[in-house]
């Protein structure tokens, strides 16, 4: 099975991106993080993008707030399917700048971008690429789905008990 890289441009985004991390280790997909900014290890990034597919490597999350550089230049450096998980910063804009940071990528170098702190949604997005060529992987994702949609129909029915006469 491939990797997935969980990058992150700074450690303060770790709390978010554990979210990921542990939606990996649920369904026993191997990863590696790393802390790699686009503008303070440009180099060391670079380096990483360039050998990811040769080391392994399968899918790209990235992770990265206010200007999220992170995702496009990691993208501009590999063919591999990347996945841009904008930050909430202590800003005005409450990681809208890193929302349209990250999904505004010029047409030629795409970045898959979920929402803002959307680190569960950008795990199974990688999940869900990785199955495509993995019937093991795909079986979990859909017992995923199946668990996910017991517990809104257990709360509906709960709901559903206690107001409907």
């Amino acid at each position: 099975m491939k990797k997935v890289a969980v990058i992150m441009g700074s450690v303060s985004d770790l709390p978010v991106v554990e979210k990921a991390i542990h939606t990996l280790q649920q369904f026993g997909v191997p990863f590696e993080v790393h802390v790699y900014s686009a503008h303070r290890t440009p180099d060391e990034a670079r380096a990483f993008a360039l050998h990811a597919r040769e080391n392994g490597f399968g899918v790209i999350l990235a992770a990265a707030g206010m200007a999220a550089h992170l995702a496009g230049s990691l993208a501009a450096l590999t063919t591999l399917p990347v996945i841009g998980i904008p930050m909430k910063s202590s800003t005005f804009t409450n990681g809208i700048d890193a929302l349209l940071s990250t999904v505004q990528m010029p047409s030629g170098i795409p970045v898959a971008t979920v929402a803002v702190d959307g680190a569960v949604n950008a795990a199974l997005l990688s999940v869900e690429i990785l199955a495509v060529s993995d019937e093991a992987l795909a079986v979990k994702l859909a017992e995923r789905r199946a668990a996910d949609t017991a517990k809104v129909l257990d709360a509906n029915k709960t709901v559903e008990t206690q107001y409907n006469c």
